[in-house]
C-alpha cells in the first residue's frame, strides 16, 4: 500500500509516459489481489459438496453457464464442455420405521445416475449430466402429495417412486396432471395401474399376483383350512390381505378371523388373544416389517403355533432382528425374483455393497432399473423433454438386472414373479418362484 501511495505522489508532480504505464500496471496487479482475496475468503466459509476450495476455481465457477432440467448448460461433464442437467425424482419414507427401506430403494436409484453419469450421456447430441432429485415423502399420503407436487415443480424428467401404495396412488394423480413418467419399484395394490393414467408404471408384481401366491401355498402346501387374516389398514396391507382371502375361500379354507390394526402399531396382544381363540391352521398379515416383526415375535410369546405368512412389505433382512427367534415361523414373498436368482444379482449386490457399505433390502435392483428404463425411454425418444419421454415409455423393451422390462397397457409388467421365503438359522431363504 506504501508503494502505491508512492507511486500516486510521483504522477501528482508530474513524470514520464513510461512510469504512468508502470502505474496503471501496479494499480491493476493491485486489484486483482484484492478481488482474489475476497474470492478466496468467500470460498473458504462454504460447505457445500463440490464447491470451489481456490480463488481460481472459483472465478471459473462463477463465469461458467449453470443449467436446471429445463434445458439450460450448466454441470460440466469432462473437456471443459457444458452439461445439461436432468433431474430425476425419487420418493420414499427417509424417516419413520421404514425408513431402512426407503433408503435402500434410493441408494438403487442413485447407484445407477452415479453409474450413467460416470459412463457419459448423450441425448440428441447434448451432453447430459443426471442429478437425483431425492425426496423424503414419510411413507404418509398427504406428504407424499406435497413431495409429488414439489418434484413437478422441480421439472423432474420422470420419477422414481413412491415406495407404499397408499402414497404411490395418490400421489400418481399429480404426476398424470403435469404429464410426468412415474415408475413405481415396490407399489403392489393393483388400484395404482388401475386409474386410467397413461404416466403410471411398475416394476413389480401385483397383490393379485403375490396374495394368490401365498394363499395357494396355505392352502396347498399348508393344506390350512382355518386361517385368520389381519392387517394394517393401508391401501397396502388391506389391499394384499384382501386378495389373499379371496383365493383362500375360492381354495376352501375359511377365514375364521379378520382383524385390522395400523401401520404404527406396537402391541398386538389384544389381536393375537382373540385370533389365539379360533386356533387358526394359518395367520395372514397384510403390513411392513416394522409391524410385522413384533406382530410374530408377540404371536409365538403367546404360545401360537400356527404359521404366520406376510408379503413382500414383511420379507426383508430387518425383519429377522424384530422378530427374534420367532422369525423361523414366518414365511413371506416378494413381488419379483430373489436378488439371488437374477442373472445379474451378484453383480450388482457387490457394487451396492461397496458403494454403500450396508447389505441390500429388498427392492434397490428395481429402483436401480427403473433409472435405467428411464434413461432407455431418453434415448429412444431422443430427448429430456417429458412428454417426449413419457410417449416412449409403453415400447420398452429392457432386460436390467431384475430381468425383461416391458409394460402391458396398464403399465403393469408383462412378465412378472413371485418369490416365497422362509427362514432357516435365522436367514431368508428362498422357498419356491412361481412364475407370472
Amino acid at each position: 500500500m506504501r508503494a502505491f501511495l508512492r507511486l500516486q505522489a510521483l504522477r501528482n508532480i508530474g513524470f514520464s509516459k513510461a512510469q504512468e504505464t508502470y502505474l496503471m500496471h501496479v494499480k491493476f496487479a493491485f486489484a486483482v489481489s484484492i478481488a482474489a482475496a475476497v474470492v478466496m475468503s468467500t470460498g473458504c466459509s462454504r460447505k457445500n459438496d463440490g464447491e470451489a476450495s481456490t480463488a481460481a476455481s472459483a472465478a471459473a465457477t462463477a463465469s461458467a453457464a449453470t443449467t436446471s432440467a429445463s434445458g439450460t448448460d450448466g454441470g460440466a461433464s469432462g473437456g471443459g464442455t457444458p452439461a445439461t442437467v436432468v433431474k430425476i425424482g425419487h420418493a420414499a419414507p427417509l424417516t419413520g420405521p421404514i425408513a431402512h427401506l426407503g433408503k435402500d430403494n434410493e441408494n438403487g436409484a442413485r447407484l445407477a445416475v452415479e453409474e450413467i453419469n460416470a459412463q457419459g450421456l448423450t441425448i440428441d447430441g447434448r451432453k447430459i449430466q443426471l442429478e437425483l432429485d431425492a425426496q423424503d415423502d414419510a411413507g404418509d399420503p398427504k406428504t407424499g402429495t406435497q413431495v409429488a407436487q414439489r418434484l413437478v415443480d422441480d421439472h423432474v424428467v420422470a420419477v422414481v417412486g413412491h415406495l407404499n401404495s397408499g402414497v404411490s396412488i395418490p400421489a400418481s394423480k399429480i404426476y398424470s396432471d403435469a404429464g410426468i413418467v412415474q415408475i413405481s419399484p415396490s407399489s403392489t395394490n393393483p388400484a395404482y395401474t388401475q386409474q386410467g393414467f397413461k404416466t403410471t408404471y411398475r416394476v413389480v408384481a401385483t397383490d393379485a399376483q403375490q396374495g394368490p401366491a401365498l394363499a395357494n401355498y396355505a392352502t396347498k402346501t399348508l393344506n390350512a383350512k382355518r386361517i385368520a387374516v389381519v392387517d394394517d389398514a393401508t391401501a397396502y396391507g388391506k389391499g394384499l390381505a384382501d386378495e389373499f382371502a379371496k383365493t383362500a375361500q375360492a381354495s376352501g379354507a375359511t377365514i375364521v378371523a379378520r382383524e385390522a390394526t395400523n401401520d404404527r402399531a406396537t402391541d398386538f396382544r389384544a389381536i393375537l388373544t382373540r385370533i389365539k381363540s379360533v386356533q387358526p391352521d394359518v395367520i395372514m398379515y397384510g403390513g411392513m416389517d416394522a409391524t410385522g416383526g413384533p406382530f410374530t415375535k408377540q404371536a409365538a410369546a403367546l404360545g401360537i403355533r400356527a404359521k404366520i405368512l406376510g408379503g413382500d412389505g414383511v420379507c426383508t433382512d430387518k425383519v429377522e432382528e424384530l422378530a427374534g427367534q420367532a422369525v423361523q415361523n414366518l414365511v413371506c414373498s416378494e413381488a419379483g425374483l430373489a436378488l439371488s436368482k437374477m442373472e445379474r444379482g451378484a453383480d450388482f449386490e457387490k457394487k451396492y455393497t461397496d458403494r454403500f457399505h450396508t447389505p441390500v433390502q429388498i427392492y434397490a435392483p428395481f429402483t436401480y432399473d427403473a433409472v435405467y428404463v428411464i434413461v432407455d425411454a431418453m434415448k429412444r425418444a431422443n430427448s429430456i423433454d417429458a412428454p417426449k419421454v413419457l410417449a416412449a415409455m409403453p415400447s420398452t423393451d429392457y432386460n436390467g438386472v431384475i430381468g425383461h422390462i416391458a409394460f402391458d397397457d396398464k403399465g403393469d409388467l408383462k412378465e412378472g414373479a413371485i418369490t416365497l421365503y422362509d427362514f432357516k438359522d435365522g436367514r431368508k431363504t428362498v422357498l419356491d418362484v412361481v412364475k407370472m
